[in-house]
């Protein structure tokens, strides 16, 4: 059981697991409320310019 320890606690593979899966979580954080942002604009920008052009064209 000491011998399983003091290798968990040599070995860095698993430091670095764990670091790599909080920079993929903040990535991902990242990437989804950009997308959210984007898409809210999106269609904020559509809905805009649907109403322009509605009042252009008399529809």
């Amino acid at each position: 059981m000491k011998d399983l320890l003091r290798r968990l606690a040599i070995e860095e593979d698993g430091p670095t697991a764990v670091e790599y899966a909080v920079m993929l979580a903040m990535i991902v954080a990242a990437v989804l409320g950009s997308v959210a942002l984007l898409s809210n604009q999106t269609a904020a920008s559509f809905d805009d310019s649907a109403t322009q052009l509605s009042g252009v064209l008399g529809s």
